[in-house]
């Protein structure tokens, strides 16, 4: 799992020199999410909020990310993709998915199935696993 770890975290630079492997992540829970607050990023990943602060601030800078006032709640700011942000996840996405493609081209298709069969089953560990 280690290598796993490692190997996601070199390639998310590789794919755009901005994008760690937390910033990826993060963007992609936005646009699931539809955007979100800072402190929901903080709590559903279970980071301090200083360094959510940090990845926003610097996803901001970048100008993958907007502030957004909620509209129910105009004290609340919600953090959005903008166009651009968008457009680097998505091609992000298809990189990680290429590559992906190519690693496990020569698989058999009962080793696929077993592999994604324990993938689904790792994922739907306990509850505090993910922080493993």
């Amino acid at each position: 799992m280690t290598i796993f770890a490692r190997r996601a975290r070199a390639s998310a630079g590789r794919m755009h020199p901005e994008l760690s492997l937390v910033s990826y992540t993060l963007l992609g829970h936005l646009e699931e999410r539809g955007g979100c607050r800072a402190t929901d990023l903080a709590a559903h990943y279970a980071l301090d909020k200083s360094t959510v602060s940090r990845q926003v601030a610097a996803l901001e800078r970048a100008g993958l990310i907007e502030r957004r006032l909620d509209p129910e709640d105009h004290r609340v700011q919600v953090l959005h993709l903008t166009d651009v942000g968008q457009e680097i996840l998505a091609q992000v996405t298809r990189s990680r998915r290429a590559a992906f493609r190519e690693r496990l081209a020569d698989w058999p298709e009962e080793d696929l199935v077993r592999f994604a069969a324990y993938l689904e089953r790792y994922n739907a560990g306990p509850a505090g696993a993910d922080s493993d």
